[in-house]
């Protein structure tokens, strides 16, 4: 009986951590050849795959949504800016109603103000980090820290991880964002188009842990 007993035990043991390696697993959000598990709300926009890449055109802003909600997490992806105006975002733990996408953003940002790796409250409650105005001690405490970070013409990995009330965000592996907020424990990831008619937005490499 007690060889029984200690058999079940080290079954349930391999078990759990044969669990735990799978949910601990990266799985790739774009296969590199298909949108699937990606959806559209908006009755604008278009995305497709080009070498491996996601393409978004639009003449107005939008986002492209997974279909699947996440809690906490560790998301990757890589995002390339068009030239001339821009500005764009990987949504995360958002919401999403037909023309409306809302809530946690790692910001792109192309512009001076350099905010890029920033989080943003797209559709609520605007900046949560660094706090306007541009040049307010945060900002410009937020540009010192983050400086050279962003490539601005070329590709930028972005990473996210989300867990609990505690929010990071890296760009090209520099530690930008490090924010408590309690708002949101689930939700959506998107990429976003900012709308400048004829401009595309490139995407690829997307992929999470969940945790």
């Amino acid at each position: 009986m007690k060889k029984i007993t200690l058999i079940l035990i080290f079954v349930s043991i391999l078990v759990g951590a044969s669990s735990h390696t799978k949910a601990q697993a990266w799985v790739d959000l774009f296969d590199g050849k298909t949108l699937t598990g990606w959806v559209n709300p908006y009755d604008r926009g278009e995305a497709e795959v080009v070498e491996g890449e996601i393409h978004l055109t639009s003449d107005d802003k939008f986002f492209l949504i997974t279909e699947k909600a996440y809690s906490d997490f560790i998301l990757e992806g890589e995002v390339k800016l068009p030239e001339g105006k821009s500005n764009s975002g990987f949504m995360f733990r958002c919401h999403v109603k037909p023309n409306k996408v809302w809530g946690y953003q790692a910001e792109v940002d192309a512009s001076d103000r350099a905010w890029s790796g920033g989080l943003f409250d797209e559709a609520r409650r605007a900046w949560l980090n660094p706090q306007k105005p541009n040049d307010s001690p945060s900002g410009n405490a937020f540009r010192e820290k983050t400086k050279d970070s962003f490539k601005r013409y070329d590709w930028n990995k972005y990473r996210i991880q989300a867990e609990g009330d505690r929010l990071r965000i890296w760009v090209n592996d520099v530690l930008c964002t490090d924010y408590i907020d309690d708002m949101d424990a689930k939700g959506y990831i998107g990429i976003q188009h900012h709308g400048e008619d004829g401009q595309v937005y490139k995407f690829r490499n997307i992929r999470i842990k969940e945790l």
